[in-house]
C-alpha cells in the first residue's frame, strides 16, 4: 500500500473501487490453470475484437478494443476465451452486495467499478480509514477470489485518482494534506475528463502535468478548451462537489454477431436480428425478467458504431415483439444508409424483474 502523509481530518469520505482486470481475473479464478498466463476475452474469431486482457497479456501491448488479429500477433501464446457475460454479471452482483453492507449510497459506474459514500462511518483519521479499506478489499477477495484497487478521499475525483495510483491490488488514501504533492507531478492525461484531443491541445501549449495546469492562466485555458476551462482548473486543483448518487445499475440482455465478412444485404441483417431476438427472449424467460426497451447496435466495416433504442408500450418476454421493434430500428437506419457494409449487428433489451400489470 502506498503510504501518504496526513494531517487534516476529513468529514466527507468517498471510496472508489475498481476491480482489477475484471473479466480475465474471473476466468483465471474459475480456471486455475490460467493463472499467471496471458488471457484475452474476445477476439478469438478472425474479425473479433478484444473485450478484455489480463495483466500478463497487457505486458505484450494487448489492449481492449484491439482487433483480435493484432492481439494474436503481439501475444501468440495467449489463451483466447469467449465472453461469459452472465458469469461476469453474477460476480458483479456479489461485489455490489458487499458494497451495500457498508453504504446506502453506492453509485455503479460499470459492472466492476463503483463509488461509495462512507461519510456516515465517522472515520476521521488515516489509520481508521486505511483499516476500513483493507477490510473491504479482504471481503471482496474472500468472497470472490478477486482483487480490487481502492481509493479513498474526500470527493469522487480524488478517490478515482487514488484508486488508479497503485493498480493492481492497490489501497491509497489521499488526505487533504497530500493532494497538491500527489497531483502536481501527474501527467494531465491522468486527470478524469481529459481525453486525447484535450490532452493534445494542452500539451501543445506546454501544459504537461496537472501541476502546470493548476497554475495555468485562465485566459490561456479558455483559448485552449473554451467554456470548460473553469471546471478543468477545478479538477486540476482536486475540487469536486458531485455527490455519490445511489443508483441501481441498469440491467440489460443482449446478443451480438460479428461477421467474418462485411454484409450489405438488409435481408441478411434482418435474419440475424430474428435469431438474436429469439435468444434474448429465451434469456428473459430463463431469468424471469421483462423487457422495457429494445435497442440495436450496428458497427460498420470502418468500425464506427451506432445504437438506437425504442421504449415498449408494455413489458414483454415475446421474441416476436422484440424482433419487430429491432427490425424497425434497423430499417430506420437503412433509410439514411442505403449503401452499407456491416461487420456487427446486435439486439438487446433493458430489463426489470417486476411485471407491473
Amino acid at each position: 500500500m502506498l503510504e501518504l502523509s496526513y494531517s487534516t481530518p476529513i468529514h466527507r469520505l468517498v471510496a472508489h473501487v475498481d476491480m482489477d482486470a475484471f473479466y480475465t481475473s474471473i476466468e483465471q479464478n474459475d480456471q486455475p490453470m490460467l493463472r499467471g498466463r496471458p488471457v484475452i476475452v474476445g477476439g478469438a474469431k478472425g474479425r473479433g475484437v478484444v473485450a478484455a486482457a489480463s495483466y500478463e497479456a497487457r505486458q505484450y501491448g494487448v489492449k481492449s478494443a484491439m482487433p483480435g488479429a493484432v492481439a494474436r500477433r503481439l501475444c501468440p501464446e495467449a489463451f483466447f476465451l469467449p465472453s461469459r457475460m452472465s458469469r461476469y454479471k453474477e460476480v458483479s452482483e456479489l461485489i455490489f452486495s458487499i458494497f451495500s453492507r457498508h453504504s446506502t449510497a453506492v453509485e455503479g459506474v460499470s459492472l466492476d467499478e463503483a463509488y461509495l459514500d462512507l461519510s456516515h462511518l465517522g472515520l476521521k483519521d488515516a489509520p481508521a480509514i486505511e483499516r476500513f479499506g483493507r477490510m473491504l478489499k479482504k471481503q471482496i477477495a474472500t468472497e470472490t477470489g478477486l482483487t480490487a484497487s481502492v481509493g479513498l478521499a474526500h470527493n469522487k475525483l480524488l478517490a478515482k485518482l487514488a484508486s488508479d495510483y497503485d493498480k493492481p491490488d492497490g489501497l491509497v488514501y489521499l488526505p487533504d494534506a497530500s493532494i497538491d504533492r500527489v497531483l502536481a507531478p501527474m501527467p494531465i492525461r491522468r486527470l478524469p475528463g481529459v481525453g486525447p484531443r484535450t490532452a493534445q491541445k494542452l500539451q501543445g501549449a506546454g501544459l504537461l502535468t496537472i501541476g502546470q495546469l493548476q497554475n495555468a492562466n485562465s485566459e490561456v485555458l479558455f483559448a485552449l478548451v473554451g467554456d470548460g476551462h473553469s471546471e478543468l482548473k477545478d479538477r486540476a486543483l482536486g475540487i469536486d462537489h458531485r455527490p455519490v448518487k445511489a443508483t441501481r445499475m441498469r440491467q440489460s440482455i443482449s446478443q451480438e454477431t460479428t461477421f467474418e465478412k462485411n454484409i450489405s444485404r438488409p435481408d441478411e441483417v434482418i435474419k440475424n436480428i430474428a435469431t438474436q431476438a429469439k435468444q434474448v427472449a429465451e434469456r428473459l424467460r430463463e431469468k424471469q425478467l421483462w423487457a422495457k426497451t429494445v435497442h440495436i447496435k450496428v458497427r460498420s466495416g470502418g468500425f464506427s458504431t451506432l445504437t438506437r433504442s425504442v421504449s415498449l408500450p408494455d413489458l414483454t418476454q415475446e421474441a416476436g415483439l422484440i424482433e419487430k421493434k429491432a427490425t424497425e430500428l434497423f430499417q430506420q437506419w437503412v433509410q439514411w444508409h442505403p449503401s452499407f457494409a456491416i461487420r456487427l449487428i446486435g439486439v438487446g433489451v433493458s430489463v426489470t424483474d417486476v411485471y407491473d400489470s
